[in-house]
C-alpha cells in the first residue's frame, strides 16, 4: 500500500503508516497527535531522552522500561504508549523523531492540509509560527501545518519547503551567493 507521497519508501515511513492506520481505525488521530507532540517536545527538551532514542548501546529491554515510564510521565494515549513498546522491542527507537514528522504529515494529508517543513536559526515564536501559517495559507490555497526545527548553521532567515517548492532566505545561502558574485 502506497500512502501519500511515497512516505512508506523508508523504515520510518512504515512505523509512521502503521501507527496511522491504527489511529485512524480507531478514531484516535488527534489523541495520538498530541501524544506524539508530547513526544517531540521531550526529544527537544530532555538530553537525557534524546541521548536515550540515539544511543545503541541502550538494549531493547531497557529502552521498553524507559519508554513505558515516559508513557506515563507524559500522560500518552494507550495507542503511543503501545507502539513506544515495539520501536523499543524492534530496537528501532532512533526512528522516532522521523516517526513523529512522518505521522504529522499524514495527519495533515488526512485533514486536507499540506505541511511545509520549515528551519529556523531559531526556535520560531507562536506569534511567528501563527504569521508564517497565515502567509503559506494565502500561497498554497489550504490550511498549512508547520513542522518547525532548528539549525544553527543557516545563521538567520528561513528555509520552508512546501511540497515541490522551496524558498531559501537563509542568510548562510545569502552570503554564498554573495561570494559567487564578488568571484565573478
Amino acid at each position: 500500500m502506497e500512502t501519500s507521497g511515497g512516505i512508506q519508501a523508508s523504515l520510518a515511513g512504515r512505523y509512521a503508516s502503521a501507527l496511522f492506520d491504527l489511529a485512524r481505525d480507531q478514531k484516535q488521530i488527534d489523541a495520538v497527535s498530541r501524544s506524539l507532540d508530547a513526544l517531540n517536545q521531550a526529544l527537544a527538551d530532555s538530553r537525557e531522552f534524546s541521548q536515550l532514542v540515539a544511543s545503541p548501546l541502550v538494549d531493547r529491554d531497557d529502552a521498553g522500561k524507559a519508554f513505558g515510564g515516559i508513557a506515563g510521565q507524559l500522560g500518552l494515549d494507550p495507542i503511543t504508549g503501545n507502539f513506544l513498546q515495539v520501536l523499543a522491542r524492534n530496537g528501532r527507537k532512533g526512528q522516532l523523531a522521523q516517526v513523529v514528522r512522518l505521522f504529522r504529515r499524514l495527519a495533515a494529508d488526512h485533514r486536507g492540509e499540506t505541511t511545509a517543513e520549515v528551519v529556523s536559526a531559531h526556535p520560531l515564536s507562536d506569534d511567528q509560527i501563527t504569521a508564517l501559517k497565515a502567509q503559506l495559507k494565502a500561497r498554497a490555497g489550504r490550511d498549512v501545518t508547520i513542522d518547525a526545527r532548528t539549525d544553527p548553521e543557516i545563521l538567520g532567515g528561513l528555509v520552508v519547503k512546501m511540497g515541490s517548492q522551496m524558498i531559501d532566505s537563509s542568510l548562510k545561502t545569502k552570503l554564498n551567493a554573495l561570494a559567487q558574485a564578488m568571484k565573478g
